[in-house]
This record gives C-alpha cells, structure tokens and sequence, in this order.
C-alpha cells in the first residue's frame, strides 16, 4: 500500500471540507447531485469517446498502482543478476534453466530463457528492448488517459454553471427556485476543478512516474542479462548496475 497516496486523497478532502467549514459553510452545500452528474457523467462520457475500449480496460488496471504500485526495487534487482552471473559463471549459461523456470518476473523469465536459448547479447538487446518498448508507451498512453480527465473536467464544470445560471434566469420569478439553480452553477464549477488538479492530474503524474522507474529497472535488467550473456565477471557487472542508481 503507497501511503502516501492515500494520504493525499485524505488531506485533499481535509482541505477542501474543512475550509468550507472554517468560513462558515454548511457541509452540505458541497453536495449537489446534479452537479456531481453534469460533471462526472459528462467527463466519463468524453473520455470513453476518445478511448478504444482495450486501452480503457488497460487505464482501469493500471489505477490500482497509485495505492499499490507494482514492486520496484534496483538494489534487488541488482542482487538478483549477480546472482545470476554466479552461477552462469560456476554451471554455464544452461544452469540458468532452473532459475528462468522460477523466476516470478515475466521480463526477467524472458531474458533468462534467451540466455538459456544461447542467443547472441544483440539478439537478446533487441528482442528485450522491443517489449519494454511497446510495453512503456501502451502505459504511457493509458496513463494519458487520466491527464484527459483533468483536462475535460473544468470544462464540464463551466457547462454545469452556464447550466445552472441558466435555470435561474429562466426562472427569476421564482425565488424559491434560484437557490438550488446558483448552488448548482458553482458547485458544478469546483467539482470540476477539483476533480482536475486533486484527483485527475495527480493520478496520471504518479503513474507515468511508476512506469518510468519500472522502464528503469528493466533497462538495468537488459543491461545485466546481456553482461551475462557477454561472459562478464560478477563485480564488473555489479559496478556496471549500480549506474542505474545515481
């Protein structure tokens, strides 16, 4: 669990309710059901209109990461291909067999089993390098996903306030009905701000930072399997490695 992500959430709404308070505002007046489905519903619908349904499914996986981000750790991974090159350099590179059927990571299996394969280091660079490739930009473009959210939001809230300043012109001869129609009009407003820069934006930055670190880690990875792969001993590949940490 990223505790500070979950913190963020808690003090975003601290803020924002406890403001209100602080200036008097009933906790209530923050809560109006049809802004909450002008803005939410309108920024859903544009998003799922620019969005092809297999990206869509790929953002809705991803949004976990901000709560529990998959496990990255270059010091580990480090240990891990030293590891390795202990014992490619004892057993042979078919003594990695063991270890490539056991290796939980996907990325790391691949590499290992096109060490095991005895393919040439470019040909083992080359096909890694395509995964993390097409791999990072599918994340990032679903990552954007979110960054478009933050962009349609604000403007879905102004569409809410027009709306809502609408409904009380329409109806200045009704004083019992302009309260609701302004309550509208500005709720909708920060709904819509607030949704960007609390929730949405906020979202895509820390997702676009886990997939930069993962692609950093498994850049380091290629690195070391093709060290390996190159007969390279322990300690120099380990000085190698520890680059990535700077």
């Amino acid at each position: 669990m990223d505790i500070l992500s979950l913190l963020g959430i808690i003090l975003a709404f601290v803020a924002i309710l406890g403001g209100n308070l602080l200036e008097g505002g009933a906790m209530g007046s923050l809560f109006n059901a049809p802004a909450g489905l002008i803005v939410v519903g309108g920024t859903l619908a544009a998003t799922i209109l620019q969005t092809s349904w297999p990206m869509l499914k790929r953002a809705l996986r991803q949004v976990r990461w901000v709560f529990v981000p998959p496990y990255i750790n270059l010091e580990d991974g480090i240990g891990k291909v030293i590891d390795w090159s202990v014992k490619a350099r004892k057993q042979g590179l078919l003594g990695l067999e063991g270890l490539a059927e056991r290796e939980p990571e996907k990325f790391a299996r691949k590499g290992l089993q096109l060490l095991v394969d005895g393919a040439e280091p470019e040909a083992i660079r080359s096909i890694m390098e395509v995964d993390l490739e097409s791999r990072e930009e599918r994340d990032l473009e679903a990552s954007r996903i979110y960054e478009a959210m933050g962009g349609y939001s604000p403007t879905i809230g102004i569409i809410g306030a027009v709306m809502g300043l609408i409904q009380v012109m329409t109806n200045l001869e009704d004083p019992q009905s302009l309260g609701s129609g302004i309550a509208t009009a500005f709720v909708a407003t920060i709904y819509g701000v607030a949704l960007a820069n609390l929730l949405f934006f906020p979202i895509a930055n820390k997702l676009r930072s886990i997939i930069k670190e993962r692609t950093r880690y498994e850049d380091m990875m290629i690195d070391g399997i093709i060290a390996i792969a190159e007969g390279e001993n322990p300690k120099s590949i380990e000085l190698r490695l520890r680059g990535f940490l700077q």
